[in-house]
């Protein structure tokens, strides 16, 4: 079985051992679009991160027959392609739960207490011009007793709740923009409006792009935190950025872009203000997460190796 891995650099140096033990492995560190077919030839087995396999791809390469997204979201692959010509593809779900998780608290905590700005002041020296024994330049404020919506309640949405319930936060689930709210959740509309913290965990689709924009950011309230760890997009970055320059609301903290790697004329990238922190979507990239995600892979190729279903989406 000949097993070609597209993109290695996405797996952080991490030992593709496992991978190896499969069948006759072979990795690129980068795929770019001019080199797929080039790099896929004679795979049965390609593993994929974010290299996109389309159908106009999927045709020119007759003898693949399983594709192993690197990851849960498969927007890269053209799923009806893939089933037409008998192609099986799986994916990794809740692997990186731990990490985004904690990525997520870390942009919280930062916003909230602006450690980032202390951090830099400190490195400026601005400490040791202090008349007492601290600096308290800048507001510190506590996770506790604030109300911390949840948008996108899936198993890591669930697992957020868990983290800001420890906090003391007052935990709201929202309901789907929209739709009229089920038992235990809140209306889209009046969720946002009481927030002091929102966790965005929802995937990308047509109902969620650009969820957020300027008449949502209107409703929050001024002293409010939006954190998205979720997918570029559902935020409109144009929107949300003069919303922070207004103040608007109080700060956002985001770890993924509309367009990745980020584009140089992205208003969030452009953005100068102290109450945005930017992050190159690493969320979901614990050593942990990464080890976590080569072994899950390495077993859906042995399972189907096997002829068992295993983590199937086609």
């Amino acid at each position: 079985m000949n097993i070609t891995l597209l993109d290695s650099a996405t797996l952080a140096k991490t030992s593709l051992a496992p991978f190896e033990k499969l069948g006759h492995f072979k990795h690129y560190t980068h795929t770019s679009a001019e080199q797929v077919v080039c790099h896929s030839e004679n795979a049965h087995v390609l593993i994929t991160n974010k290299v996109i396999l389309n159908r106009s791809t999927l045709a020119q390469l007759p003898q693949l027959k399983l594709i192993c997204v690197a990851a849960t979201g498969t927007n890269n692959i053209d799923l009806d392609a893939a089933k037409e010509q008998g192609i099986a593809v799986t994916n990794v779900a809740d692997y990186s739960t731990a990490s985004v998780v904690q990525h997520t608290f870390a942009l919280i905590t930062n916003l909230l207490g602006n450690s980032h700005r202390y951090i830099i002041d400190s490195q400026q020296g601005m400490w040791q011009k202090s008349a007492m024994f601290c600096r308290l330049d800048y507001p510190i404020n506590e996770i506790a007793g604030k109300t911390f919506v949840i948008i996108g309640y899936g198993s890591l949405g669930k697992a957020v709740a868990d983290v800001a319930k420890a906090f003391g936060a007052n935990v709201v689930i929202s309901e789907r923009k929209g739709h009229s709210p089920r038992e235990g959740r809140t209306e889209f509309t009046q969720a946002i409006k009481q927030a002091d913290i929102i966790s965005i965990h929802c995937p990308l689709t047509d109902e969620s792009r650009d969820l957020i924009s300027a008449p949502e950011l209107l409703l929050m309230k001024p002293n409010a935190v939006l954190i998205n760890t979720a997918r570029g997009g559902i935020v409109n970055e144009t929107e949300l950025a003069y919303a922070l320059s207004q103040s608007q609301i109080a700060g956002a903290g985001f770890d993924v872009l509309t367009k990745e790697p980020a584009a140089e004329d992205n208003p969030l990238v452009n953005y100068s203000g102290d109450n945005l922190i930017l992050t190159p979507h690493i969320a979901w990239a614990s050593a942990e997460s990464i080890n976590r995600l080569v072994s899950q892979v390495s077993l859906n190729i042995k399972a189907f190796a096997q002829g068992e279903s295993r983590n199937r989406l086609v």
